[in-house]
């Protein structure tokens, strides 16, 4: 038996959880850190590494004293982070600038030359993260900041993912190479991939930009899975956050990754980890290319097996931007919506607010809603949106069993599940398969079964799960809604790919507007 922590970084937020391998979560505390946005720049979305810190060792005080124990008795750290979240660093680690959070989109013009690039030069590494490379991820955001900060590159040493600096930081390590490098992060976000030789080579990122020249052998480091060892807590920083010093901190890993270990996922599982974007996650025990999905990378979920991850760029997001038009909140308007028959607002909503992350991995599209009229308000448009994220959850999920992944159970975890029964619902109708939901938050208890493993409580995984995860309710689908939802996804689904596809093939968009009004007179009962 053990005590541990598991740190969750979150867009707006850090939360630190204790548990106890033998009881169970026992405290937790949170601390909020600003996200830095611009008014005249939509794409621009950044996060100070110091507030980061100080909001760490906040919430592991508030959470050590909520479990009413003593640091002392901590065992392990684990941390998970947003990503791609990257922040350019000096020779000593020191920051050169602000991390350029998961959902800055500056660099489109970066991942489209990336994209470019390698398809002209036939570089296999894209393959293996969808096709297309993105304003999300690690090479774009680094050539950008390059591109943008000629005054500070002499003094640019390396980058790093947000879940990797934490960890060296912990650890006292200022040495880049040195540091840890997360599977999960190089491989889904900067193309590392061990059968390939680790990251693309020198002459094609020099092909790239003449910038990138050198990143290569500057992005050293130690890359392993989240079995590994990044190092022990540095007496520095276990005095700030009330903790023993030594204790081991494994390798870190994106958040997704690990809430889909915290909500108790097997090989056969897809998980949406639903907050303010989704984040799809499952697992195979084969390794197979996956046209358009965020990656396919061995060790990035379990050490042992194929993670696979896809995802929406917005979700929660768009939630909120409903509610912040209408002046007031998601929970409000949500109390509205349990009423809503499937179909019934006669709206179609393609959720690309923040561009489409898969399976096209386009940032460069825009939301669309079809079917409006005078008498719509914003309860019909959250309820559309809702349908709208389910519709694009399963052509995600279509893809990826097309090219074997086994799709056995859905279980939806993240925040916007706990307190969205309504999303639930929809989501169940629209998949036309059972949701499993975890009885309770599942957030930051990935983290904490990857430390409790390094506490050595626990001999495998599957073991810690068994032990930590919680039970599951289930939301079944409704037969009255499932044929509806398979007449508008067959809509949603041409719409889609006609919309969002610069060659599509032509497609009667007559239909479109009198579908969507038959539908929802017909669930209104005026059919």
């Amino acid at each position: 038996m053990a005590i541990v922590a598991g740190v969750d970084f979150g867009t707006l937020s850090v939360r630190v959880t204790i548990v106890d391998t033998g009881r169970g979560r026992v405290g937790s505390g949170i601390a909020e850190y600003p996200l830095h946005r611009k008014k005249d720049d939509p794409d621009h979305a950044t996060q100070s590494h110091d507030n980061h810190m100080h909001a760490l060792a906040e919430a592991t005080r508030k959470a050590t004293a909520a479990a009413r124990i003593s640091g002392e008795q901590v065992a392990a750290l684990a941390i998970d982070t947003t990503g791609s979240s990257v922040i350019p660093v000096d020779a000593n680690l020191q920051p050169l600038d602000e991390y350029y959070l998961w959902c800055d989109h500056r660099s489109w013009r970066e991942a489209a030359l990336i994209t470019e690039t390698a398809r002209r030069e036939k570089l296999p590494a894209i393959d293996w993260c969808g096709g297309t490379y993105s304003s999300e991820w690690g090479f774009s955001k680094l050539l950008h900041w390059l591109r943008h900060n000629p005054d500070k590159r002499q003094r640019f040493a390396t980058a790093f993912e947000h879940c990797d600096m934490v960890a060296a930081v912990l650890c006292g390590i200022t040495n880049p190479a040195a540091a840890p490098r997360s599977i999960c992060a190089m491989g889904h976000k900067w193309m590392w991939n061990a059968s390939l030789g680790g990251l693309p080579d020198e002459k094609f990122l020099a092909s790239v930009d003449p910038l990138l020249k050198g990143i290569r052998c500057k992005l050293v480091g130690r890359y392993a899975t989240s079995d590994q060892l990044a190092g022990q807590l540095a007496p520095e920083w276990a005095a700030k956050l009330g903790l023993r010093s030594g204790i081991p901190i494994p390798i870190g890993a994106f958040d997704a990754h690990w809430d889909a270990v915290g909500a108790g996922a097997r090989t056969g599982d897809v998980v949406n980890v639903a907050g303010t974007s989704t984040c799809i996650i499952a697992m195979s025990n084969d390794t197979r290319l996956i046209p358009g999905v965020c990656g396919v990378v061995p060790g990035s979920v379990h050490p042992q097996k194929t993670g696979v991850e896809a995802g929406l760029s917005a979700t929660g997001d768009i939630f909120e931007a409903i509610a912040r038009r209408a002046n007031t909140s998601v929970a409000a308007l949500s109390q509205e919506l349990a009423s809503y028959r499937a179909g019934q607002t006669g709206l179609f909503r393609l959720t690309w607010d923040n561009g489409d992350r898969t399976v096209l991995v386009n940032p460069e599209l825009g939301g669309i809603t079809l079917g409006w009229h005078l008498t719509h308000g914003a309860q019909d448009e959250l309820f559309a949106a809702i349908e709208g994220t389910a519709f694009h959850t399963r052509v995600i999920l279509e893809r990826m069993e097309q090219h074997g992944v086994p799709i056995r159970r859905v279980i939806n975890a993240g925040g916007i599940p706990q307190k969205n029964e309504v999303l639930n619902r929809v989501y169940a109708n629209v998949l036309n398969k059972p949701v499993l939901i975890p009885k309770s938050d599942v957030t930051s208890l990935g983290s904490a079964i990857f430390a409790a493993l390094a506490a050595g409580a626990f001999r495998s995984l599957e073991e810690a799960q068994d032990a930590l995860c919680p039970e599951y309710r289930v939301v079944e689908p409704d037969p009255k809604a499932v044929p509806t939802y398979e007449e508008l996804y067959a809509l949603y689904r041409e719409l889609y790919f006609a919309f969002g596809s610069s060659n599509a093939s032509a497609f009667s968009a007559g239909r479109v507007l009198p579908t969507l009004r038959r539908v929802a007179a017909a669930a209104r009962g005026n059919a």
